[in-house]
């Protein structure tokens, strides 16, 4: 089941990080980058090759992976997450 935490908004994207645990204990992660509103939303599905043992580092990686791809360039701590 992939859990959806820790949104953050930055301008007209909304960067939801999600996150899978598989069978083996590992962590997959993949973020979804949202922007606009009503019938002009557009949602764009990161899946990201990665696999953590930690639920948390994979949260911040797949928020500082959606944030880089929107071209926002964050600082230790800004938003809760801490660079990668």
């Amino acid at each position: 089941m992939n859990e959806s935490v820790s949104n953050v908004t930055v301008g007209k994207y909304l960067i939801s990080p999600l996150v899978k645990v598989l069978e083996n204990g590992w962590y997959a992660a993949s973020v979804s980058i949202r922007s606009g509103s009503g019938s002009g939303t557009h949602d764009r599905v990161l899946r990201l090759t990665r696999l953590f043992r930690d639920r948390v580092a994979a949260l911040q990686y797949a928020t500082a992976e959606g944030l880089q791809w929107i071209g926002h360039r964050s600082t230790a701590g800004a938003a809760g997450v801490p660079a990668c």
